[in-house]
């Protein structure tokens, strides 16, 4: 049995990771929620039992085996540390101690055999969603042929800036629907029914930071093993959910049964049909990414080519939290067994 915390409970992706861990064999841990004072006191609810959020306190972090802080990057960077002394293993989903020195960006979905945490690991940053999706995508497609070349446009949801971007998406369409003027704290522009490659100069949110993250964090999934990744994240008017747009050249030709085959299989589900397709709305609550191949048919063969189009989509919170909880699993290893610390 394990004590578990989660700094950041009230955060979006704090109730995203509620759900995962109660559906994961850690479901029968002891929980401590805590927040800063915006969610405080707040009642909640881990499994079946009932209980609150709390403050973060000198001795929050006392006999905790696991700490995962979802909030914000000020939140972290002011407990982590007080997490670590306590012995606490630290995975941090909000990214701000990714260039702390010796702590990892991992997965244990891809890449595992190249990153591997040990006892002298400070803290765990579980890898950003469109990071993992993408570093999955490419690696299989290398099981058929070599990666040449390819290009993502990322399509991202205002819930990667979190609540507060939603509530502006929301009440920017309905500002516009009856013909108000538009609350812009957050994105600094006009984001509902729009497509953007950056927001205003007063932002809080960043595109350039999201993708920023999202290149290094796949660079430290790829290692020497996966191809080299071209990235340009856009603003998608929608709530939840990662959409990928990528152009693949591989090395040789190759059969598009072949490509169908080796992209499918354990958190990637290859759609078949063109009117199942992978979207944010159909992504939603799925633990895999969904994907569809479209090939560019040879000039000598229309059944093979070096060039194919790849669509697909993930739910962004629930992969994060789904790779959280996998980061933890993996980590258990460097916890004594049968004790709670």
């Amino acid at each position: 049995m394990y004590k578990i915390a989660i700094a950041g409970a009230s955060s979006l992706l704090g109730k995203e990771l509620k759900d995962a861990l109660a559906d994961s064999s850690l479901a029968a841990s002891s929980f401590t929620l805590l927040d800063e004072e915006v969610g405080l006191g707040q009642l909640d609810q881990m499994g079946d039992e009932i209980t609150f959020v709390q403050a973060i306190n000198p001795d929050a972090f006392d006999r905790v085996d696991f700490t995962f802080f979802c909030g914000t990057e000020e939140l972290t960077r002011k407990h982590w540390r007080e997490a670590l002394r306590a012995g606490s293993t630290v995975l941090d989903l909000s990214g701000a101690l990714e260039q702390e020195a010796g702590v990892l960006v991992r997965s244990p979905w891809v890449g595992a055999e190249d990153i591997s945490a040990d006892l002298f690991t400070p803290a765990v940053v579980p890898a950003h969603p469109a990071a993992l999706a993408l570093a999955l995508l490419m690696e299989r497609l290398q099981q058929a042929a070599p990666v040449r070349t390819a290009a993502a446009t990322i399509l991202l949801p205002a819930s990667e800036f979190g609540r507060a971007a939603m509530d502006e998406l929301h009440q920017q369409t309905v500002s516009l629907l009856s013909f108000q003027s538009l609350p812009r704290t957050t994105f600094d522009a006009q984001a509902a029914y729009n497509l953007l490659c950056g927001l205003g100069e007063n932002a809080k949110a960043s595109l350039a930071t999201a993708e920023a993250r999202i290149r290094r964090q796949y660079a430290a999934l790829a290692g020497r093993r996966l191809p080299v990744l071209a990235m340009q994240a856009i603003h998608a008017p929608v709530f939840h959910g990662h959409t990928f747009s990528v152009a693949v050249e591989l090395d040789r030709p190759t059969e598009y049964s072949l490509l169908e085959e080796a992209m499918g299989g354990d958190h990637v589900d290859v759609v078949l049909e063109d009117t199942d397709s992978p979207s944010n709305l159909a992504a939603t609550g799925q633990n895999d990414v969904l994907v569809r191949l479209r090939m560019e048919p040879g000039v000598r063969n229309p059944n093979e080519s070096t060039r194919l189009w790849l669509w697909a989509a993930s739910d962004n919170l629930r992969l994060f939290a789904q790779n959280a909880v996998e980061c933890a699993l993996d980590l258990r290893r460097l916890r004594p067994q049968g004790t709670v610390q």
